[in-house]
Parts: C-alpha cells; structure tokens; sequence
C-alpha cells in the first residue's frame, strides 16, 4: 500500500473523478447502460486485484490501476441501484453504508485492525479491496443524492465535501483521534467530491455541468494521474495511517 502524502491525495481525487467520467462514457455516452457497464467494469476490476495479490511487493502503476477500477465499477454499481433499481438516491445511499459498515466489521473482526500497513496476506488484502470498493460506490450514490436530491448541485456539493475533508485534515494534524479511521473517513469522502467534480465536468450546461466530452475529460484527468505518478514515484507505507 502507498505512504499517505499530499500526492497520494491528489491522485485519489483525480482517480475518483476519472471514475465518474469513465463510468458514465461506457453507460451513458456509449449507451450500454449502467448494467452491461458494471459486467464490464467488475472484469477489470477482477483482473487488477488479482494483479495487485500476486505482486510481491508495491508498485504504484498497478495499485492506481486497481483503484481506477473501483472507482469506475463503483458508478455503475451506484447509478444502477439509484436509478434501475428504483431504490433512489437515499435508498441506495443506505444499503451502501450497511454493507460498507459490513466490510470494516468482518474486516476488523478477522484481523484485529483496519490499518493499511496490516495488509500481509491475500485475505486481509481482499478485505481492503472490497472495503475500497464499497466506499467507491457509495461515494457515487452520496454525491448524486448531496446534488441533485438535497439540490446543493454540483459546485455546492464539492465546497461541502471539501470542507469535510478540511475538518479531517485538521482533526489528524491537532486532535489524538485514531490516524486509521481518519485516514478512511478521507478516503470515504473524496468519492462524492470526485463524483460531482466529474459531473460538474460533463453533465449539461442546463443541469449546472460545463458539458465537456466525457471521453475528453476521461483522458484528461488520465494523462494527469500518469504525469504525477512519472513525476513523483510513489512508495510503500511505512507505518498505520
């Protein structure tokens, strides 16, 4: 797993982004519809974790790989339950946080701990993976419902979860709460700031987005995660963040 940095924040938030964009180029602009995207997007991210487990030790291309696949897989997953579902914006917002909830139980419940640096073995590494994923999905469902359902929009919602992430950042620099649940409840959060950061980007101008090219943006914010992680090479955790 890659030592917590400003980079390594940066990097998430993009990601998260290109999530939203990519996610919605396969379901939306191509027009397969969020079910056949999510079979698509569950392959690849099926294949990166394997990729991820068998490495023996981190490499930063195939670990941002991985949480690109979350993050895409995790829209489509989102907007199906939301919208094909009919389950909504709140509905889907709730089963996400039980099964969310789940993960860190049965995670912490099988190992003792929630830390990244605890990631020893496949096991716990797949307890990550799932973890990751779930709080990616729920990210999408969370953003959407902050913008359109409680009607924040899209530039409402990205002040709002910027200035959560704040109140963390100033939580693990000047409060003795545990660094762990810090370090999730930031990783939780940067997903619907991702998510209506990506909206904003290319939904319509009558709907408050900028209406650019979703495979523009895609590629876009791609080339920018490349050019970071070519610049400043990431490496491995050192200590439980």
């Amino acid at each position: 797993m890659p030592a917590v940095t400003l980079g390594f924040w940066v990097v998430k938030i993009l990601a998260t982004t290109l999530g939203e964009t990519g996610g919605d180029s396969l379901s939306m602009s191509m027009g397969l519809g969020y079910l056949t995207s999510t079979l698509i997007f569950a392959v690849v991210f099926v294949a990166a974790v394997i990729l991820q487990i068998r490495a023996a030790r981190f490499n930063q291309w195939v670990y941002w790989f991985t949480i690109i696949a979350t993050t895409t897989l995790g829209t489509t997953i989102a907007d199906y339950v939301d919208r094909d579902l009919g389950v909504g914006y709140p509905g889907g917002t709730t089963i996400l946080v039980i099964c969310l909830l789940a993960s860190f139980g049965l995670w912490f419940k099988a190992t003792g701990t929630i830390a990244v640096t605890s990631i020893q073995t496949p096991r716990t590494e797949g307890f990550y993976w799932l973890t990751i994923l779930f709080s990616q999905t729920l990210g999408t469902a969370l953003g959407d419902w902050t913008a359109d359902t409680i009607g924040l929009e899209y530039t409402g919602g990205a002040l709002l979860f910027t200035a959560l992430l704040a109140v963390i950042a100033a939580a693990y620099r000047w409060t003795r709460l545990s660094h762990t649940l810090l370090f999730w409840a930031a990783f939780v959060l940067t997903r619907p700031l991702g998510a209506v950061v990506g909206d904003f980007l290319d939904k319509p101008l009558a709907k408050g987005g900028l209406a650019l090219d979703r495979y523009a943006a895609s590629a876009v914010l791609l080339a920018a995660i490349i050019a970071i992680l070519a610049i400043r090479r990431q490496h491995p955790a050192a200590r439980p963040h």
